[in-house]
């Protein structure tokens, strides 16, 4: 009788393998100490500066509360609007104009100096123009302050050689706003060269080669290949010029201290006069906090025109 062996039994298909679980928890690790810096350095002393705008604090014992008063004592104080005019004169100094001139001079360096000198004798120029950058701010004000001074400055000195007058350039309310303003075109115009010469060197050189071919100047080359090529980096150098004028502290505080007469007084040495100088804490919080609420609103603007203009393109 024949035995018949069992018959084998059918291997169980698999289903696919289930994909290994993505760990995304331990992500927030590297997150944690920006994290805390951004809440101590920023966050928690914002907050306390809001919460000590809506009182009368001389830094010393118990703060007084006051609602909106210094908010409305604020919009009706003429020295306010004067610093937010002044200001909006170094967003031209600082932000537009250097842009403006930045744009040439990079465009210059990369398309022209770069091709007939050599890149090293453009990068050695481009070290150049960021020099005033590295400057300390404290140093770079007392030169140009030498400078323009209104006895033995050289400035003036150079100007008699031609028959005319000496100035006070940084004491005479007519001419300190000015001055300042091209100071800080000197002290910015860097910036935008070594951000928009970066920019440009993604830019395909083909485009720069077969626009030469075709007989293009180097002024219709910069309009039609170099600003639509790194409008992504004007808008960063817009956007960074611009909130540094806003907050522009340092130089005002060197050069003029606000004045003469707050001919050159900008928010933020004004609340700086509040808080330290008259020991009117509420009053400098309330300051401060509308330009915080500025910059921040001026930074969304941008950043939404950015995003439909790169959505149109």
């Amino acid at each position: 009788m024949a035995v018949h062996a069992p018959a084998a039994r059918p291997k169980a298909v698999r289903g696919p393998e289930p994909h290994p679980r993505r760990r995304t928890g331990g992500y927030w690790v590297f997150l944690l100490p920006s994290a805390v810096l951004f809440t101590a350095v920023i966050l928690v002393p914002f907050l306390m500066n809001i919460g000590i705008s809506f009182t009368r604090w001389q830094g010393i014992g118990d703060p007084r509360w006051l609602g909106l008063d210094n908010y409305t004592r604020l919009f009706a104080d003429a020295r306010f609007w004067t610093s937010f005019r002044n200001n909006a004169a170094l967003i031209v100094a600082m932000a537009i104009v250097p842009t403006l001139i930045g744009l040439v001079l990079a465009a210059t360096l990369f398309d022209y100096v770069g091709k007939k000198f050599g890149p090293r004798t453009a990068s050695v120029l481009r070290a150049a123009y960021y020099l005033p950058q590295v400057l300390p701010v404290a140093i770079a004000g007392i030169v140009w302050g030498w400078i323009m001074h209104p006895r033995f400055g050289v400035l003036n000195e150079f100007l008699a050689l031609f028959g005319m007058e000496p100035r006070g350039w940084l004491g005479d309310p007519d001419w300190a706003l000015p001055s300042v303003m091209m100071i800080m075109v000197w002290f910015q115009i860097g910036y935008p060269v070594v951000i928009f010469m970066a920019g440009l060197q993604r830019v395909d050189p083909a485009l720069y080669e077969a626009a030469e071919m075709d007989g293009a100047s180097w002024a219709r080359r910069f309009r039609h290949i170099t600003v639509p090529q790194i409008r992504p980096e004007i808008y960063v150098v817009l956007l960074t010029c611009t909130i540094a004028a806003l907050k522009v502290f340092g130089p005002i505080f060197v050069l003029t201290r606000g004045g003469p007469g707050g001919a050159t007084l900008v928010p933020s040495y004004f609340s700086y006069q509040n808080f330290f100088e008259k020991a009117n804490v509420g009053y400098g919080a309330a300051i401060a906090t509308v330009l915080t609420l500025l910059i921040i609103v001026v930074t969304v603007l941008f950043l939404r025109i950015q995003d439909g203009e790169e959505g149109d393109s």
